[in-house]
């Protein structure tokens, strides 16, 4: 069932069905909710099924405005909160992925599990077209490249195919939609705002690596397509090693799209997945006590005053110039013309045997 929601005056779209365990199905950049299509029946038939169109996606609203990491996570907080489920299991491909940790960041009280499938945020490494994308300009350069002319052309050559068996995989239709919804303005620039918060031309600008160690009491499951030329399959590896208790599926032969490439698999590694894991339960204390194994707490006062007695060491060190004697002579010879302390005098003893 395809839906509409108003929150903060904005509208949600979003697709649900089925009933038990509420799944968040979370889509990646430039995509839809229409992603899922899929494996959304036969996970509804287990799970009550929530797909959103995140902001600037598919038919929500595309406001000039945030879209953050941080930001997304707070729209789907917040739908799920208004659709009646307090907590939810979420499931992320690409974006997805990367707003799925983030979310279970910011919420831990309202995540009950992570499904992380070809997620972003999980190294520097991404496709050399997206990097370029990112680049000043490369706004102007989309708009020539995504328009109706092309797009109706592409839709033909393929239609032409059919008759002489020739099939594009099942990928292809996420891709073509993806394109697509580029012709609009609106998305257009919601696409270039959504990408340029993750990615730059070095590559990916977040990472979320240095704080996997929270998710250790969060029950995680990984998919990745051996394949992957958008995000490559190391990252799923790192990951897995990074995250304690995780499970890591590889999809041979498969590329950027699991859930669309082999369906069948999926449905059947995540109902699995859910069935054999308990629904995490983070509680403050235990949040505070993840948080302190990798903090260390110290003065700035103690800084500071290390910092002093440093500084003051070196001026007492610091010799004036000598008439007639050059720096380097004066560094040679260890010349100092103050009274040395025991600390200078180490000082002066390390120089002068130089």
């Amino acid at each position: 069932e395809f839906r509409r929601a108003s929150i903060h005056g904005h509208d949600v779209a979003f697709r649900t069905g089925g009933s038990g365990p509420a799944l968040l199905l979370v889509h990646g950049m430039a995509s839809s909710s229409f992603t899922w299509r899929h494996v959304m029946p036969a996970l509804a038939d287990h799970f009550t099924v929530v797909a959103p169109d995140l902001p600037g996606h598919g038919a929500s609203a595309k406001p000039r405005g945030d879209y953050s990491l941080g930001n997304l996570a707070d729209s789907l907080r917040d739908l799920l909160i208004v659709l009646g489920h307090d907590r939810a299991t979420l499931i992320g491909r690409s974006l997805g992925g990367g707003v799925a940790m983030q979310f279970a960041y910011q919420f831990p009280e309202h995540c009950e599990r992570l499904v992380l499938v070809s997620s972003g945020g999980l190294g520097e490494d991404v496709n050399p077209l997206l990097r370029a994308l990112s680049l000043p300009g490369a706004e102007y350069l989309l708009a020539l490249g995504c328009n109706r002319w092309a797009h109706d052309a592409g839709t033909t050559v393929v239609r032409s195919l059919r008759p002489l068996g020739l099939r594009p995989g099942p990928q292809f239709a996420d891709i073509w939609d993806s394109y697509a919804s580029l012709i609009d303005a609106e998305t257009r620039a919601a696409f270039m705002q959504t990408l340029r918060s993750v990615v730059d031309p070095a590559g990916q600008r977040v990472s979320a690596m240095d704080r996997l160690y929270l998710a250790r009491d969060v029950p995680t499951l990984i998919v990745w397509g051996a394949n992957d030329h958008i995000l490559p399959a190391h990252q799923a590896h790192a990951a897995h090693a990074a995250i304690p208790g995780s499970r890591l599926e590889i999809f041979e032969g498969v590329g950027h799209y699991p859930n669309c490439e082999d369906p069948e698999r999926f449905v059947k590694v995540v109902v699995d997945f859910m069935t054999s894991t308990v629904p995490a339960a983070v509680s403050t204390p235990r949040w505070r006590e993840l948080l302190l194994r990798n903090t260390h707490v110290g003065s700035l006062d103690e800084e500071h005053d290390s910092d002093t007695r440093h500084e003051a060491l070196a001026d007492r060190t610091r010799a004036p110039s000598h008439p007639g004697t050059s720096a380097a002579a004066e560094m040679a010879l260890g010349i100092v013309m103050v009274p040395p302390s025991t600390e200078t005098a180490a000082v002066t003893a390390r120089e002068g045997s130089r």
